[in-house]
């Protein structure tokens, strides 16, 4: 399916003229060999191009013919290479493997450039690789300053006389491409396609995808296999034709679902990084507006949308109406596609695959906003909790691995995606997090809210969470024991804090993990405390207005305080604290207007 998507898309951007053809692929290019006409080196050019606010300057993206999938036997590729297969020059220039690999160039290059000899430029690159002596090649004078980058594995072409790269004449282009046809039509590797159906040649290795996080910087596989375990029965990998017919995909598409993946991964605004996974996402059009707004919505990027601009448009899409956005118009059924990639090894592992309508995936980005809905601080009004943010609030900023598991990444990725509940794992760890912080953010209690909203919604009254206390503010009726004693905890501290104004370490400080998670003798010993601190409150309007607000909680109790809370009530105690001090806040704003 995934391999079916990827092969689609590669063909909606080839007919935009957005990608590379079939038979070539991008390579990174640092200098050229010029010929003459009697295929003499006569000059070397450098390709290297400072970036826009750089300093130093790298080599340049150029559209090759295909590169090959280097291991660690000898093979060349064609007319796009390092100095070991061009010239004969490497960090041993000694060594019979270096005479090997230049052997391996110049039988390429005239198998596949022989049936077009008499061209003038394809006469020269000939004549280059039939009169290149190896063995002196880096006594030439016209290599000199460039031997130390050519050690380093400094990738070259060749220049025609006219100063063309030679592999973008059109007679070269139709050579590679016969060429190619060639190497299919001999393929003994055929098999009936699992993406398409059809007959085809059976891709034995599929191309390497670059650009992931945490992956080797050359490229690693989607689809490979190299070991028993992972092999089908009777295509053994010793058999040269066993590795493809494990999972056989065709050459053409597998260099499609490649070459759109590399594409995408190459694509730094659409393509993010959550921990250790590497995000994807596009649509099927292949426009980009829809990414634009996805990558938005979803991460804050660019101009950040507002929820109820993204409520409006989900709305719109709603109805099938076409939304204007950017240069273009946003259409809700077109089907859009979230790939999430975890590097293992040299090999890559899809961790998350969702595809939906984009007016589908907008209202459930709508509806994840709206469940984290929650009283604000007046400075983080516009904000939203992005998955950026809700990754941050459960992971420990003081640990050096920082890395939130990937099955927590990906439950929350599908809860958001899909409207379920969210992981438990993210709301555990953000737990942990407030007893460890010993304080309650907005962007925590909104997790909490938000988690315990979605179960309830899921199971109705049968998990016993009280839907009355899952409200974007206080509520001041309620009479859940947890959320009292949250609110309770919080009224006990700010009495503290208005009898000491100069007091460092509060009962936050002290008690708030112990009060959250036994409440029943440590609410007992802070009453008591909180008597001493009413006394040395100086404001008379001030203790009534505790000893009030107290009463009204403590007449809310009309059982036991709990010896132990479990998970979900030490939430709803932390969402009944924060609650009550936005509360506070938000009396003192009213004060001073």
């Amino acid at each position: 399916m995934i391999l079916k998507v990827l092969s689609d898309y590669y063909d909606a951007l080839a007919d935009q003229g957005r990608i590379i053809p079939v038979g070539w692929s991008v390579a990174r290019v640092s200098f050229g060999l010029c010929l003459d006409e009697d295929g003499n080196l006569v000059n070397v050019y450098s390709l290297k191009r400072t970036p826009e606010g750089g300093k130093k300057e790298l080599p340049i993206d150029m559209m090759v013919p295909e590169q090959i999938k280097k291991t660690s036997g000898i093979a060349s590729n064609f007319l796009c290479e390092n100095s070991v297969y061009l010239l004969g020059i490497g960090k041993d220039s000694k060594g019979d493997r270096i005479r090997q690999c230049f052997d391996a160039a110049r039988i390429l290059h005239h198998t596949v450039l022989d049936p077009y000899s008499d061209d003038s430029d394809i006469s020269a690159v000939l004549k280059f690789f039939d009169n290149w002596d190896p063995a002196n090649a880096q006594d030439n004078e016209v290599l000199t300053d460039y031997l130390d980058e050519f050690k380093k594995g400094a990738v070259l072409v060749l220049i025609a006389p006219d100063g063309q790269r030679i592999h973008e004449k059109e007679i070269v282009k139709k050579a590679w491409s016969e060429y190619r046809n060639r190497l299919s039509e001999g393929n003994k590797s055929r098999g009936r396609c699992l993406v398409t159906g059809e007959k085809a040649p059976i891709a034995r290795l599929h191309p390497s995808i670059k650009g992931i996080v945490g992956a080797q910087s050359s490229g690693a596989s989607l689809v490979s296999f190299n070991a028993s375990a992972f092999e089908s029965y009777g295509h053994e990998q010793a058999d040269e034709t066993g590795q493809g017919m494990n999972s056989p995909v065709s050459e053409l598409i597998a260099f499609k679902y490649a070459t759109a993946l590399n594409y995408m991964t190459a694509d730094k605004e659409h393509t993010k990084r959550l921990s250790e996974m590497t995000l994807i996402f596009w649509a099927e059009d292949a426009g980009t507006e829809s990414q634009d707004l996805f990558g938005s919505a979803m991460f804050g990027d660019g101009d950040e949308i507002s929820i109820e601009r993204l409520n409006e448009i989900a709305e719109k899409l709603r109805k099938g109406e076409a939304v204007p956005y950017e240069r273009s118009l946003l259409k809700g059924d077109l089907k859009f596609y979230v790939l999430g990639i975890m590097p293992n090894a040299a090999r890559l592992a899809v961790s998350f695959y969702e595809e939906n309508r984009f007016g589908d995936m907008l209202e459930k980005l709508v509806l994840h906003y709206n469940d984290l809905d929650l009283i604000k601080p007046v400075f983080a009004q516009e904000q939203k909790n992005t998955i950026w943010h809700l990754l941050y609030e459960a992971s420990n900023k003081k640990s050096k691995d920082k890395k939130i598991p990937a099955p927590i990444i990906s439950s929350l990725l599908y809860a958001v995606l899909s409207g379920t509940p969210y992981p438990e794992g993210l709301y555990e760890n953000v737990l942990l997090r407030i007893r460890a912080e010993h304080d309650v953010n907005w962007r925590k209690a909104a997790i909490i809210k938000a988690y315990l909203l979605r179960l309830y919604r899921r199971d109705g009254c049968t998990n016993n969470i009280p839907e009355e206390v899952l409200r974007v503010e206080l509520n001041k009726e309620s009479d859940y024991v947890p959320y009292v004693l949250g609110r309770e905890f919080a009224v006990l501290e700010r009495i503290q804090q208005t009898a000491n104004p100069d007091i460092n370490t509060t009962i936050r400080d002290r008690y708030f993990t112990s009060a959250s998670t036994t409440p029943a003798p440590i609410f007992a010993m802070l009453i008591k405390l909180t008597q001493h601190h009413m006394k040395k409150i100086n404001k008379d309007r001030d203790r009534r207005y505790f000893d009030i607000l107290l009463t009204e909680l403590e007449n809310r109790f009309h059982e036991p305080i709990p010896a132990r809370l479990n998970l979900q009530d030490q939430g709803i105690f932390y969402l009944g604290y924060y609650h009550q001090k936005q509360d506070f806040f938000k009396k003192k704003e009213k004060e001073n207007e």
